[in-house]
């Protein structure tokens, strides 16, 4: 996770990154810091003062940049989240009202699947056919928040892998099937989807909505519970 997760481009992050580490500095000694341009300072830190992450002060007719406290970036994604609650709920209203009980999507990325986990919170249990650490290992800070926020909401979890190392404590149950069966993909059950993920080098899944489907799966899955250790 970096500051691109908080809406900075990579020039913005620099920038805020080497004030944070220089303290309050010149265009001059930006530059040299980051490597980039002093015209490309110049107009990024333009932009980090309209968005509220640094300010400055004139030294001689200079200006003298500094960055602002980093909480300061929370608080800002607290206040476009505040901003667009009403526009998304206005959102939900007419996406809830067009719907269709049935769709398949891709989604690529560690950004696309974040989306795919973000909606299997809102379901009351998730069943996990598959588990293995390469999850972990490539977006291993954002399943630490989605655990804390899936016990928030009080969201369980049963979990068959063949990984003996994978043994999750809160609201979670596992069991075990042979390591023969490991493999690079992971199904989550959950409501009345099925989401097929593979983590691959880039990882990528494909989300089923469909209640039958969905029903398929939760037996498949109940008869291997039935099967596989504790």
């Amino acid at each position: 996770m970096d500051l691109r997760d908080a809406g900075l481009t990579e020039n913005e992050e620099k920038i805020y990154i080497a004030l944070i580490q220089i303290g309050p500095s010149q265009a001059g000694k930006i530059s040299r810091k980051t490597g980039l341009h002093r015209r490309t300072v110049y107009d990024v830190t333009e932009t980090l003062i309209n968005k509220g992450f640094i300010g400055y002060i004139l030294e001689n007719n200079k200006r003298v940049f500094s960055a602002v406290n980093p909480n300061r970036i929370i608080d800002s994604i607290e206040q476009k989240k505040n901003h667009l609650m009403p526009f998304i709920s206005e959102l939900s209203q007419k996406f809830n009202s067009t719907k269709r009980n049935e769709s398949t999507n891709f989604y690529r990325g560690k950004n696309g699947l974040k989306m795919v986990f973000e909606s299997q919170l809102d379901h009351p249990e998730i069943l996990i056919l598959g588990a293995n650490r390469q999850a972990y290992e490539k977006m291993p800070y954002y399943f630490k928040w989605f655990n804390e926020r899936r016990k928030e909401k009080k969201v369980n979890i049963k979990v068959i892998t063949s990984d003996r190392s994978i043994n999750p404590k809160i609201l979670a149950e596992t069991r075990y099937l042979a390591e023969k069966y490991t493999s690079h993909m992971v199904i989550n059950i959950y409501g009345n989807s099925v989401a097929m993920i593979l983590w691959a080098k880039n990882p990528f899944a494909i989300v089923v909505e469909q209640e039958e489907f969905a029903s398929g799966y939760r037996k498949y899955f109940e008869l291997l519970w039935k099967v596989a250790k504790k």
